[in-house]
């Protein structure tokens, strides 16, 4: 794998951070972040910043050479949050998650869907509704299987046909951008939903 990846200056500059002995050893990298931040944004019930940041540097503090550096890099995370956070709200056709790419240009999204999950392990007895619903399982499931495998642990509760599996890991950047649109819209349009049946 290479850690070849287009970026802003300000990802960039988090990048670095995060891959360097200031950053707890065991911070979150970049496309894991990427997908901890999207589902944080897509989760069923609000997560303050008070409650996920610290997650990012796996409830240790993180050291900054300065006061401008640590705010530089909790700013560049909190502007890549609200950044995902108006694409898949406003612009979801324009939403491109993070991945680093393999040496041969393909995506490798593991990482990426470690963090997705680390986020639903958040509010997981929340995120019961998505499994409990056919249409809105396969948006999760693929999520979970693919983190599953990245950390050698499988759930029960996300299992596929080893062939879809297969399936799946052909687009799974494609796969991985629709599925968390998917589930983001679908808890806004139940939230939505449920507004609706309130008396008035």
């Amino acid at each position: 794998m290479t850690d070849e990846i287009s970026l802003p200056a300000e990802m960039e500059a988090l990048d670095n951070y995060l891959l360097s002995d200031r950053s707890p050893p065991e911070s979150m990298d970049l496309s894991q972040l990427d997908g901890f931040l999207a589902g944080v944004i897509a989760s069923p019930e609000p997560i303050l910043p008070n409650e996920w940041l610290p997650v990012v540097w796996d409830g240790e503090e993180p050291t900054f050479d300065s006061e401008a550096e640590g705010k530089l890099v909790v700013g560049a995370i909190l502007g890549r949050y609200n950044a995902i956070a108006s694409a898949l709200s406003d612009d979801p056709e324009g939403y491109m998650p993070l991945f680093w790419e393999a040496a041969d240009g393909s995506p490798v999204v593991d990482d990426w869907a470690v963090g997705f999950m680390r986020a639903v392990s958040l509010r997981a007895e929340a995120w019961d509704p998505v499994l409990q619903d056919e249409d809105s399982a396969v948006l999760l499931i693929p999520i979970g299987i693919i983190a599953g495998q990245a950390i050698g642990e499988e759930d029960p509760n996300m299992r596929l046909p080893q062939e879809a599996i297969d399936d799946l890991m052909e687009d799974a950047d494609v796969m991985l951008a629709a599925c968390t649109i998917g589930l983001f819209n679908f808890w806004r349009n139940r939230a939505a939903d449920g507004a609706a049946r309130k008396p008035h």
